[in-house]
């Protein structure tokens, strides 16, 4: 019999944390945060990490792992998943996923092949030449070209991935998205239920503006100067929250260009998660207006499905 685990997903600011919070307190379970940011420390406010009060009164998981100068991968986040969800089944508790990367969800629950032998530095080299020489918006397109549902998911912007999805094509054959469809949800590793939480998409936005608004006066401004006054790589640079203040804080825009810039980006985030939420046949889609009916309602799929509660 395959380990139980739920997962709550959904676009950023649809109110993951504080649902998964309740449902944690409910089921005796433990959070593993599924955020590929959240696993930075000191990235605080930008990624909207669960209060320290809320952390003391559930277990977390996955959160605060390396510094932002340090690399980490999928692959990276797989092991330590995996191994937290073994760590808390022990205990007797259930694993609670709860996050928005939804690579890095897949690739915990699902028998996910990550083609090791697809790193290739002298590929990884010569992309990285060829964007000091032609531009991102050359490869960017070259993947819509050979890739074009893995570069459907990514920003332009997002020179990592970019790169990191050629690397595997040259270096493969095949295209990411190949190895990403070898997975069999058949084969999942544990009996997984998941939860999609939605809200109207005006409300959704409206509470992603009121988030941003809620990171600059908490601080992000500064937060995002020592990050990169003290050092922060590549992957950490391009999080949502520290890579729109760039150009602030290099004096070539506006504090409020800023501001607006990371609204824009964080919706443009919110549709490429429900995108790739919606093709996953498996997430079970909850209205989360009414954190009272939305929490009753996982409990009775729970119920339903598990026999449990």
């Amino acid at each position: 019999m395959k380990s139980r685990v739920l997962v709550i997903v959904g676009p950023t600011a649809v109110g993951k944390t504080a649902l998964s919070l309740q449902i944690a307190a409910k089921v005796c379970g433990e959070i593993i945060s599924a955020d590929s940011m959240q696993v930075y420390r000191g990235m605080d406010i930008g990624t909207a990490k669960p209060t320290a009060s809320e952390r003391a009164n559930v277990p977390h998981h996955l959160i605060d792992v390396v510094d932002p100068g340090q690399s980490f991968s999928a692959a990276d986040y797989q092991r330590l998943a995996r191994a937290a969800v073994d760590d808390i089944l022990a205990r007797g508790r259930l694993p609670i996923f709860s996050g928005g990367t939804g690579l890095y969800i897949r690739a915990a629950i699902d028998d996910y092949n990550f083609t090791e032998n697809a790193n290739n530095p002298e590929v990884r080299q010569k992309l990285q030449q060829e964007l000091l020489e032609a531009g991102l918006d050359a490869l960017y397109t070259r993947l819509k070209q050979v890739d074009p549902r893995v570069a459907s998911r990514l920003p332009a912007t997002d020179q990592r991935r970019i790169i990191r999805a050629l690397e595997v094509f040259e270096t493969t054959g095949r295209t990411l998205s190949s190895w990403e469809s070898e997975k069999d949800i058949k084969n999942a590793l544990y009996d997984v239920i998941m939860v999609g939480l939605l809200r109207p998409r005006a409300q959704l936005y409206a509470r992603i503006d009121e988030r941003v608004e809620q990171m600059f006066t908490a601080g992000l401004v500064l937060e995002a100067k020592r990050l990169y006054d003290t050092g922060i790589s590549l992957a950490a640079g391009q999080a949502l929250g520290y890579k729109e203040l760039l150009a602030y804080l290099e004096g070539r825009s506006s504090l409020e260009e800023a501001k607006a810039l990371l609204k824009q980006q964080t919706r443009r985030y919110a549709k490429r998660q429900l995108s790739w939420f919606r093709a996953d046949s498996r997430v079970r889609w909850v209205d989360a207006q009414d954190a009272q009916q939305a929490t009753a309602c996982i409990l009775e799929i729970l119920a339903k499905e598990w026999h449990m509660y």
